[in-house]
This record gives C-alpha cells, structure tokens and sequence, in this order.
C-alpha cells in the first residue's frame, strides 16, 4: 500500500473519493471498468430467478 492509500482509508475515506483524479484513484477505476466490462460479457440465464407462472381456466 502506498502511505496515501492507508492515510485516507484510517480517515474513513475511499482513495476515489479522497482524490478522485488522482493516479492511485484512476488505476481502481480502471480495473472496476475491466471488472464491468468481464461481468457485462457473462451468458445471463435468469429463467431460474422467477417462478412459474400458469393461468388456468377452470
């Protein structure tokens, strides 16, 4: 860690919030883009997240 890093996280405040252009700050939002982008190109199969929905006429 650089001394920056651990300086704002004892502080309470995230290095991307702390110094939002800065060089530490730009490389976590790069890798979160790379992140986004491997996540965005997953197949999505949802079917199994909702139920079954049957309409009957009795």
């Amino acid at each position: 860690l650089t001394m920056s890093i651990r300086e704002q996280t004892d502080s309470g405040k995230p290095t991307v919030v702390a110094d939002p252009d800065g060089p530490v700050a730009l490389i976590y939002k790069e890798i979160a883009r790379k992140i986004a982008v491997k996540v965005a190109e997953k197949a999505k199969d949802m079917s199994s997240k909702f139920p079954s929905i049957v309409i009957k006429n009795d």
